[in-house]
Parts: structure tokens; C-alpha cells; sequence
């Protein structure tokens, strides 16, 4: 695949899914803008990209409200002239029983996982009508598709990820642009680091009893890589996904098909 002359946006760029997601597209011929909320984290990826000859420059900026998502767009015009193709991965999760989860922690979680993806594509969608081809991809999560015990917020901000994926990809269905999701299971990330230390904590267990009982969801018996997500988006940036539309692209290693 190549993407040679096409221009994309990743936020939540600076570690883990969002790092991966930026160095499979900039490989593939992209010039890729790099976005977090954390500037030294996020330059140190763009400049590792620059350093093997790829095109890529970071922005800092806080994707969940609308002031980071104007400066995005600022940026992009500055150093993309348009956007191709859009990866929204900034992402938070908190566990905590419903009863013990705070407002301040459910709204946290509706902005960074929701609010951020519905902002970025209502800044960049209207560029990739007008220029008749675009790709979007939202990476969600397992938990997008059911609930589980102690992640009621999560669950529901990935819940609305899907639901904004679907909606807008039919909206935009005849104009050459194309809305999808991804959605992993466990991935080998520092988010799943944060997860084991909160099950640790919990329960009295240790880390590799906890990282048992996380790989034990998957039929696989294992963590999937964060590379192992960004082909599957890269496969989504692609001329060749042209027909897929709206489609959530599960990453679990069989775990729902059981």
C-alpha cells in the first residue's frame, strides 16, 4: 500500500496505538502530523520519524476541547495545506464500580474518548468532501461492543464512538470520503500497565497473576501489539478499503465470536 502524496492527522500520537498508527502511515509514504497533549512526548516521536527520513511534525494540543481541535486545525493548515485522512486515538480509560465513579471522571471520559473524535471531524470532514476522497478512522475498543464490570464510563464513551462512526459514515456514504473504526481488545500499551496496577491494587494479586487474567479474555492468550492495530488502520487509510464504510474492525483474537 502507499499513500504517497496524502496527508494525515493522529492524535494521541505520542506513545503506544497513536505512535504505531504515525509511523505505519508516514512508512507508507504520508506526511503525518503528530498530536498529543504532552509536547515533549509527541516531538520526541515525530523527530524518531524524521531521523529515518519519514515526514512527520508534532503538534501539542488538548484534542477533548474545542480551543486544542481550532489549534490543530491552525497547525494542519500551516503544515499540511489539507488533511487526507484523520486518525482520532486519544483515549483515557478509568475502572471503578459505577457507584464509586465520579461526574467529573464520567465526563472525563465522554471528552477525551467522544467529544475529541466528533470535534476533529467536524473540523476536518468538510476539506475531505470538498476534495472528494477522505479516511477517518476512530479507534475504539472491545468495549465499545458490550459492557464489563467496573467500566461503565468507558464503556459508554466508546459506545458513542461507534455511534458517531456509524452515523457520520452514512452521511458521507456518496461523497468519496470513508468513516471506520478499529476495535482491540487488550493491546500492549501503558494503558494496560495502568489496568494491571489498578487490578493489583484491587485484588491483592500480583502483576503477572493480573497480566494472566488479562490475557486469559482472549482465546489467543495474549496482548495484541500496538502494531498489530495500526496495519488494521492502515489497511483503513487505503484506497483499497473504499468499500468499507461504517464497519467496526475488531481486534480481540476471537473473543467475541466465542
Amino acid at each position: 500500500m502507499t499513500l504517497s502524496g496524502r496527508t494525515a492527522i493522529v492524535t494521541g500520537a505520542s506513545r503506544g496505538i497513536g505512535a504505531a498508527v504515525a509511523g505505519r502511515l508516514a512508512r507508507a509514504g504520508a506526511l503525518v502530523l503528530l498530536a498529543a497533549r504532552t509536547s515533549r512526548d509527541v516531538s520526541a516521536v515525530a523527530a524518531r520519524l524524521t531521523r529515518d527520513g519519514l515526514r512527520a511534525h508534532a503538534v501539542a494540543c488538548d484534542v477533548s476541547v474545542l480551543a486544542g481541535v481550532e489549534a490543530l486545525a491552525a497547525e494542519a493548515r500551516a503544515v499540511l495545506d489539507r488533511v487526507d485522512i484523520l486518525v482520532n486515538n486519544a483515549g483515557a480509560a478509568v475502572a471503578a464500580p459505577v457507584q464509586k465513579t465520579s461526574l467529573e471522571e464520567w465526563e472525563r471520559m465522554l471528552s477525551v474518548n467522544a467529544t475529541s473524535a466528533f470535534l476533529a471531524v467536524r473540523a476536518f470532514l468538510p476539506g475531505m468532501i470538498e476534495a472528494g476522497w477522505g479516511r477517518i478512522v476512530n479507534v475504539a475498543s472491545t468495549a465499545g461492543l458490550r459492557g464489563d464490570r467496573y467500566i461503565s464510563a468507558y464503556a459508554a464513551s466508546k459506545h458513542a464512538l461507534l455511534g458517531l462512526t456509524r452515523s457520520v459514515a452514512v452521511e458521507v456514504a456518496t461523497t468519496g470520503v470513508t468513516v471506520n473504526a478499529v476495535c482491540p481488545g487488550y493491546v500492549d500499551t501503558r494503558m494496560t500497565e495502568l489496568a494491571l496496577a489498578g487490578i493489583t491494587r484491587a485484588t491483592g494479586r500480583t502483576r503477572d497473576e493480573a497480566l494472566a487474567a488479562i490475557e486469559a479474555t482472549s482465546p489467543q492468550r495474549r496482548l495484541l501489539s500496538a502494531d498489530e492495530v495500526a496495519a488494521a488502520v492502515l489497511y483503513l487509510c487505503g484506497d483499497e478499503a473504499q468499500g468499507v464504510n461504517g464497519a467496526s474492525l475488531v481486534l480481540d483474537g476471537g473473543e467475541l465470536r466465542r
